[in-house]
């Protein structure tokens, strides 16, 4: 099919082009309780073909580009009328003219893995015994799961001579803890990870199921007030996102960000004016979870904030040359250093601690973060009691200078840093 796909390409004289190439294998297992209910594989490969076009409007040089689908089976001549349908919507694409990306080397990698070491079947009976391992309990139970093991290759071939790839392996899935007294309750948790995490999926599933007990406990939501917020496990990813979205060129490019290199943007208020850092200081390191871009960038860690201070832009292709920075992809998995408080020194003082949301959002930008509780325990200085209903307001920029993160860590395919975080005075809805 490559063959078919440059050889149209060349018959209709398409100058600049990227061949995206992706075969995808995987082993899915379907859980009611502990039964197995259901296994399947899947094996197919996609061919996605991106055509760019060069021409000028109003005097000006633009680039537009159209991306569409070819498929196994299809005729000559059905290649060539979808290439030239997308070669003529490139056409009404008015970007402003950049290079393409040129080809600095060629190879073909495996990503490192200990999932590499067992058949994708057998990585998927691996992570569902760990995630049963802690399903033991008498109150709380999973009362269903899904487990996906993936290989994925990819080969990206280009018009300025990129010819490379690479094979990674994955693990991911999601499953259901039920209590059914004192009330009936359910809690959703999905899990991704690049190595046979089976460790961090046993603590998730633990967690997992003591919170969904306490759900069941819990009747009443908080007063509404403020409060000294510790949120944990992904919702610190989804807070930490704000610093890294917000340094992508194509904010920059856009105006939507005022993110400048070397500025201490932890210390900014509201007004843009600098303040002074009381709490723990941000270092962050974007690294890669494919070695190979889907432009054909070869890409490596990337040191984004130290203690505060942001130390570069990032990302793809036409937003990097505008701003005239190398091209360095996108990243899967934010790296944050740990802080210098333990969870437990966070629980010292009164506190509303959230370890359930129904939906936890973090706006990029405006910088609020919130959503509903689904399960929160609330100190107030005497006792410990679950909470639920209610939501949380906040606001990053009102909370970086003084916020604290955990010295303890968690690990994802997607995030590695702090497992818990506190925030001063966030704003709550409730009773």
């Amino acid at each position: 099919m490559k063959a078919k796909i440059l050889a149209s390409l060349k018959r209709l004289s398409i100058e600049e082009y990227m061949i995206y190439v992706k075969s995808y294998k995987s082993t899915q297992m379907f859980f009611v309780k502990k039964s197995l209910d259901c296994k399947r594989a899947e094996n197919t490969q996609i061919y996605n073909v991106n055509v760019f076009r060069s021409f000028e409007k109003d005097g000006k040089k633009m680039k537009g580009n159209s991306s569409v689908f070819v498929y196994d089976g299809m005729t000559d001549e059905e290649i060539d009328a979808t290439l030239s349908r997308a070669y003529l919507a490139a056409s009404f694409v008015c970007n402003p003219t950049y290079e393409a990306m040129e080809c600095t080397e060629n190879k073909f990698l495996t990503m490192e893995s200990d999932l590499f070491d067992y058949t994708l079947e057998k990585c998927c009976e691996k992570i569902s015994q760990a995630l049963f391992a802690e399903d033991n309990r008498e109150d709380a139970f999973i009362n269903s799961a899904e487990v996906f093991a993936y290989e994925v290759g990819v080969e990206i071939i280009s018009s300025t001579g990129i010819d490379s790839g690479y094979i990674k392996r994955t693990v991911s899935g999601e499953f259901v803890a039920q209590c059914k007294e004192p009330q009936d309750v359910e809690t959703y948790k999905d899990f991704r990870y690049n190595n046979l995490d089976c460790e961090s999926l046993k603590s998730k599933v633990r967690k997992t199921l003591e919170y969904t007990l306490e759900r069941a406990k819990a009747t009443e939501a908080p007063k509404a007030g403020k409060y000294r917020v510790i949120i944990s496990d992904s919702y610190v990813g989804n807070v930490f996102s704000y610093y890294s979205e917000r340094a992508q060129a194509g904010y920059i490019y856009a105006g939507y960000s005022t993110f400048e290199v070397g500025q201490n943007v932890q210390a900014l208020d509201a007004e843009g004016k600098v303040a002074g850092i009381k709490g723990d200081k941000i270092s962050m390191t974007l690294v890669p979870t494919e070695p190979l871009s889907g432009e054909g960038i070869w890409q490596r860690d990337l040191e984004l904030l130290d203690n505060g201070v942001l130390k570069t832009y990032y990302g793809g292709l036409r937003f990097s040359r505008y701003l005239g920075i190398e091209p360095t992809g996108f990243f899967g998995c934010v790296n944050v250093a740990p802080g210098t408080m333990s969870v437990e020194d966070m629980k010292k003082e009164p506190y509303l601690w959230v370890v359930n949301f129904s939906d936890f959002q973090m706006d990029d930008f405006t910088g609020h973060f919130g959503g509903e509780i689904r399960l929160a325990f609330l100190y107030d200085g005497e006792e410990v009691r679950p909470v639920t209903g209610g939501s949380i307001n906040g606001s990053i920029i009102d909370s970086q200078t003084t916020m604290h993160f955990s010295k303890e860590i968690q690990r994802s395919a997607d995030f590695v840093g702090p497992y818990a975080m506190c925030f001063e005075d966030v704003p709550v809805a409730g009773a």
